[in-house]
């Protein structure tokens, strides 16, 4: 069973999809959520248990067309989308660093979710923009000051996967240490196609992969991530108050342009990535327009210092 979003954007469906059946989920989430969307607090309403027991019952309408539609992110205005930087060992000395003691933690803004098959815009200007598969947890109720890791696991509503993009001068040139700068342009974290409830999902043993124009790129396990899910939100929760339907990005594997082994997207390129068993998306980097894909970064007049290049990317 995975949930869904479907439909143009801003206008997207909530669906089910069980047995390659597409279901409409609206009778269910316009009871459970004042939005009528697979949002936090359709999740905090314990909407995943209760979608399955819709399903049994036969309440759930089939939804035609279905195949037809444009792939929504199946979260729908994530309050925070958190991210661990080099939780992977070989892409942590691929960039430059030793694996990290405590999880390296940056955000992106809620706004970057966009469909798995949605265009991403070539920022004007950008020079080094770069693709990571990673599998993203979405958060199921408020957790905070969490008593353990056992405890963590009962926070986890799902599992997605994103693209964290990134525009690597802008992340580690402009943002002093900080990486938001190169982060959160616009569509920079596709996102789906489908939530897949955590009782569904090992997240300890996954294959994440991804390519360019077809040409092979990551391919990696979860089983290599330094900090696991549990170990993650646990952390996470003793910093921070993390709201249902929140996303938490967990790292990327090996294998990015950062590395200096492949080249940067540029205007046209096509990224696919996915992961094993919570599925595939496509998208296209496409130049703004009336902007060159390609140039010099964004200039600030300052007085002060050049800054010293900080931590090597997440």
């Amino acid at each position: 069973m995975q949930l869904l979003r479907l439909g143009p954007v801003g206008q997207e469906i909530p669906v089910v999809e069980a047995d390659d059946v597409t279901y409409d989920l609206r009778p269910l989430t316009a009871a459970l959520a004042r939005s009528g969307d697979i949002d936090g607090e359709f999740l905090a309403a314990d909407g995943i248990a209760r979608t399955r027991s819709a399903l049994a019952a036969g309440e759930l309408p089939v939804l035609d067309g279905a195949a037809a539609l444009r792939r929504g992110a199946p979260i729908a205005r994530p309050t925070a989308v958190v991210c661990v930087g080099q939780n992977y060992a070989a892409h942590a000395r691929e960039s430059g660093a030793e694996p990290p003691r405590l999880p390296i933690i940056f955000f992106k803004h809620p706004n970057t979710v966009v469909g798995p098959d949605d265009t991403v815009p070539v920022p004007p200007g950008s020079e080094k923009v770069d693709w990571e598969v990673e599998l993203a947890i979405v958060v199921g109720r408020q957790a905070s000051y969490l008593p353990s890791v056992e405890a963590a696991r009962e926070h986890v509503a799902g599992y997605t996967v994103v693209d964290d993009v990134s525009e690597r001068a802008w992340q580690l040139d402009d943002s002093l240490g900080q990486w938001s700068k190169g982060k959160c342009g616009p569509a920079f974290l596709p996102t789906g196609p489908g939530l897949v409830p955590a009782d569904e999902v090992d997240p300890g043993d996954l294959r994440l992969r991804s390519s360019v124009n077809g040409e092979p790129r990551q391919d990696s396990s979860t089983a290599d991530m330094i900090f696991d899910v549990a170990a993650i939100v646990h952390h996470l929760s003793q910093y921070m108050t993390l709201e249902a339907g929140d996303l938490i990005c967990t790292g990327t594997p090996e294998g990015v342009a950062l590395s200096g082994r492949f080249p940067y997207l540029a205007d046209g390129d096509v990224v696919e990535v996915e992961i094993e068993g919570l599925g595939r998306q496509r998208h296209r980097f496409e130049a703004s327009i009336g902007t060159p894909a390609h140039g010099r970064s964004p200039q600030v007049p300052t007085t002060a210092a050049p800054a010293e290049r900080h931590l090597p990317v997440g």
